[in-house]
Order: C-alpha cells, then sequence, then structure tokens
C-alpha cells in the first residue's frame, strides 16, 4: 500500500454507543463509520474501539499506548482492537490484558461481530485475508463531523514492495463493483457532502478483477456522468505509472476533478526504488508530472517518501531531496524507514536511524518551504473554499484556509485570500 496511508495520529470519535479511535490510513477512517453503524444496530454500549494501523512500528506502539490509555479511561469497558496491525498480529493484542476481542479486517465490517458474545467465545476473529476476493461496498451516511466523505473503491494489493507489509493485512487487489459505488456517491451527495474522495489500498489497480477490467479512469467519467451534483471528486495516492488514459483526459479536462494529484513516489534515486521493487523509475516520476502539468498548468502534487530506506547512501538521497524541487512537489508525507519484520527490507543493510531522522527531518523542511512557495502565489487572487467547520476550509488545491465567514459544512464558498499565515491561507469572502 502506498504510505499515504500511513498517518500515524490517532483521531478519537465519540458517539454516544461507541468510542472509535482510528489510527492510519483514509481507508481506516472510511471503516471506522462502517464499524460505528454495526454498533449502534445492535445497540452497543461500553464499547472502545482501536482501529489500528500496521504501516510502520510507530503505527503499532501508538495503538498498543491507546488500548492502554483507554482501559485507564474506561474500566469497566469492552476493548476491541481491529485494523492492520490486529490482521496481522492478533496474538500480540490478544496477549494484553486490556484487550477483551481482536478482529481481523474482514471481520470487523461484520455486524455480527459486535453482538454481545458468551464467555466461551473467541477473543481472537481473524481469518486469512489473502482468501478474500471480494470487496463489499458498504453503504454510509456520511463521516461524523466532515465536509469531505471517504468513498472506499478497492482493497487490497497485489503488488509486493519490500518495505511493505500492508498486503498481509489487507489481502489481494479486489474492487469495488461501480454500480455499488455510484449508488454510495449519491447518498453521499443527497446527505451534503460537497467533495468525496476516492480511496482504497491501490486503487489506480480498481477494475483488474471486475468484467469487462474497466480502469479508474473509466471508473471516475462514469460517477461524474452518474452523480451530475457532485461538486468536487478528488483521488487518494496513486501509483505514478499506472495512471490510465481516460484518467489523464479527465486531468485536462474535467473541472470537478480536484487539481491535486498525491503520488506514491517513495524515493527519488534509481537503485533505491529497485531495492524497493517498486514499478517506476526517477525519469517515470519526472514525466508523469511533466505531463499533468502540461495538461492542467495549477496542478498541486503530493507525494509519498520513505527517508533512510536499507543501502541508501548520501547521494542517493541527494537524488531524492532534488526531486522536491526537480518536479514541484508541495504536500509532502516523509516518513523514516520503519523495518517490519517479514519484508525483504527488513533483511537488508540498514541506515542508522538518527541519520533516517535526520534525512526525514530534511525533506520534510524542504516540503514546508515548497508548500510555502505555492500558497504565496494564491495571495491576492480569489479561489472556491468547501468549508469544513466554522470557519475553516480547504481550496482546491488542498491547502487549509481560513476565512472570515462562517459556513455550514460542504458549502463552497468563493474567497480572496489576503496572507498567509505559517501553513494556512487567510481570506475573505469575495
Amino acid at each position: 500500500m502506498t504510505m499515504t496511508a500511513a498517518r500515524n495520529t490517532a483521531a478519537a470519535d465519540d458517539a454516544q454507543e461507541v468510542e472509535i479511535i482510528t489510527f492510519g490510513c483514509r481507508l481506516n477512517a472510511y471503516e471506522s463509520e462502517i464499524i460505528r453503524q454495526h454498533a449502534r444496530a445492535a445497540n452497543v454500549s461500553g464499547m472502545v474501539v482501536i482501529n489500528s494501523c500496521a504501516v510502520t512500528a510507530e503505527a503499532e506502539r501508538q495503538a498498543r499506548q491507546a488500548v492502554r490509555k483507554a482501559r485507564r479511561r474506561h474500566p469497566d469497558a469492552r476493548i476491541v482492537v481491529t485494523g492492520c496491525a490486529a490482521q496481522i498480529d492478533p496474538e500480540r493484542f490478544a496477549a494484553m490484558a486490556e484487550v477483551d476481542l481482536v478482529l481481523g479486517n474482514m471481520e470487523k465490517l461484520q455486524a455480527e461481530s459486535f453482538l454481545p458474545a458468551g464467555e466461551d467465545a473467541d477473543r481472537i476473529r481473524v481469518n486469512d485475508i489473502l482468501s478474500v476476493r471480494d470487496t463489499a461496498g458498504h453503504l454510509i451516511e456520511g463521516l461524523e463531523g466532515r465536509a469531505r466523505a471517504f468513498l472506499q473503491v478497492q482493497n487490497g494489493c497485489d503488488h509486493r514492495c519490500t518495505f511493505c507489509i500492508i498486503p498481509y493485512g489487507r489481502g489481494n487487489s479486489r474492487s469495488v463493483p461501480m454500480g455499488e459505488i455510484f449508488t454510495q456517491a449519491r447518498r453521499l451527495v443527497d446527505n451534503g457532502y460537497g467533495e468525496i474522495v476516492l480511496t482504497g489500498v491501490d486503487i489506480t489497480s480498481f477494475g483488474a478483477d471486475l468484467p469487462g477490467r474497466p480502469s479508474l479512469g473509466q471508473m471516475v467519467r462514469r460517477l461524474l456522468a452518474h452523480v451530475p451534483q457532485l461538486k468536487r471528486l478528488r483521488l487518494s495516492s496513486v501509483d505514478p505509472v499506472e495512471i490510465d488514459e481516460d484518467l489523464w483526459r479527465l486531468i485536462a479536462e474535467e473541472e470537478r476533478l480536484m487539481p491535486h494529484l498525491h503520488l506514491s513516489v517513495q524515493a527519488g534515486d534509481d537503485m533505491i526504488l529497485k531495492r524497493m521493487k517498486r514499478r517506476h523509475s526517477r525519469a517515470d516520476i519526472l514525466a508523469v508530472c511533466a505531463r499533468a502539468r502540461a495538461l492542467r498548468p495549477d496542478i498541486v502534487f503530493g507525494a509519498d517518501i520513505i527517508a533512510g530506506f536499507p543501502t541508501e547512501t548520501e547521494e542517493m538521497f541527494a537524488n531524492t531531496l532534488k526531486l522536491v524541487g526537480e518536479c514541484g512537489l508541495t504536500w509532502l508525507h516523509v516518513f523514516p524507514y520503519s523495518p517490519r519484520p517479514g519484508t525483504p527490507a527488513a533483511r537488508m543493510p540498514q541506515v542508522p536511524p538518527p541519520l533516517r531522522k535526520e534525512r526525514a527531518a530534511r525533506l520534510r523542511a524542504a516540503g514546508e518551504a515548497a508548500a510555502a512557495d505555492f500558497l504565496d502565489r494564491f495571495i491576492g487572487r480569489e479561489t472556491d473554499i468547501l468549508m469544513e467547520k466554522g470557519t475553516i476550509g480547504r481550496s482546491r488545491h488542498f491547502a487549509t484556509v481560513r476565512t472570515d465567514h462562517a459556513a455550514p459544512p460542504g458549502t463552497v464558498v468563493n474567497t480572496r485570500i489576503l496572507r498567509r499565515k505559517g501553513s494556512t491561507l487567510i481570506g475573505s469572502k469575495a
């Protein structure tokens, strides 16, 4: 899975019936809402669910820490651990005295998993995720407290990057049928969502397992035609070399597809990319960015980058650092390499952890400078803002904007940008 899926921060969502603590990717956030619906349907009370991430060792540590904190806050609650970390190593979580139940990534999406069980019920309910062949489209009303909704179109990954454990948490690639995607998108729009983000583990592999093998671009084109009321559509992380011709045409022509591509770059050195077992070269990334910018001059790029991958020399790292400027990468998600037991990269010669952190800091600094330069271009211009909460919203380019005019979440407000304060644009209703 791409590293976009790896935000190692927790977001706690409180409801009357159940507390859900979500780590990791947008797909996990989407699935947490499904868990919430199942818990409500089962009339659950007194439960805390930790929906974990396994993309780094730090993410797993945070999940275990959340378990211990949850028990201290709620001594009598039923504590359930699920998500990728639970799928990959259920016994480790089951061994924690604070944990009552461990659910796999498929089991957490089944309503019966949240029904009361007898004392003799298994504490570990985790199947073989690699045996799963289908991904159902789960109808949700939206994500509580958000103007932007995530819509799952795909799950799993057929690739085996040497650093990544996620296929063993999510299984092989499988797509949601297009009809279910369209139905869910219409429901989200009807519920007032102004923007939908298509999400999955490897969304550019969408359709390979469906009849007729539709591409991601073909699906997006049909989705926009079937749901004309949708104001904005955004993609989660995409594999640079798997952008199909239909998607290229949409980038050039479709205003409702946001001018924002988040690329699974990972590195900018060919030898490191080869050792990662990625499917693109440095030249491929440069070519993709150049083509996208030629088709849509105002497009902005996000990127996932790993710092300090095994065997990375200073010269190799310099190639990655230079790529930020050469491609105009702006919204960077940077991660110091984290060895995952069971992956080929964990057996390669390791870069010392302090050097990994130092290189990650240099990449983040380059990203912050690039973002500041990009944001400054908007000063004095008008831009549409999707309001999220109070006076805070997001631009079409995914910039955070604070306005002087509060509006309901999901409302699109034309705003004149007055100045920049840190990483936030300050504006006034135009």
